[in-house]
């Protein structure tokens, strides 16, 4: 199969270059769209913004602090339970009135599986506060 181009003699000669006046007419006209319309969005209705207020939550001595390590270890406050020993001391504490709230300490290099089986002994326990305490971004 072959393709036949034509000779050279017939015609003027091809252009092999790119014609780039439209482009530059079109981002020209864009430009000076965009010039005019900035001006106009940039002028809103004036607002008073509500200013920085980040207090930490403070600790009542009531709430329960559970810490879950890398292993999966988990410690309410500096003592060591199993999964079976958590539930019950959670649903010791599932009937007092007012409810605490559970505060759950995880490493950030364990596993989210190991943070979940405490989600789940809470959940089990019928503990409907449950509160994850993470440490706040740097400032600056």
């Amino acid at each position: 199969m072959g393709m036949n181009v034509g000779q050279a003699e017939e015609e003027d000669g091809v252009i092999s270059t790119i014609n780039t006046t439209p482009l530059v007419d079109v981002m020209l006209v864009l430009l000076i769209i965009f010039l005019i319309t900035i001006p106009v969005a940039t002028h809103t209705v004036p607002v008073s913004l509500p200013k920085e207020v980040n207090q930490p939550r403070l600790t009542k001595p009531e709430n329960v602090n559970l810490s879950v390590t890398r292993d999966g270890g988990v410690f309410w406050n500096q003592e060591r339970l199993s999964n079976a020993a958590l539930v019950e001391r959670l649903k010791t504490v599932a009937v007092a009135q007012p409810q605490p709230e559970v505060q759950i300490r995880g490493d950030g290099a364990a596993p989210y599986e190991h943070v979940g089986r405490v989600v789940l002994a809470c959940q089990r326990a019928g503990i409907l506060k449950i509160g994850f305490i993470t440490e706040p971004p740097p400032r600056g």
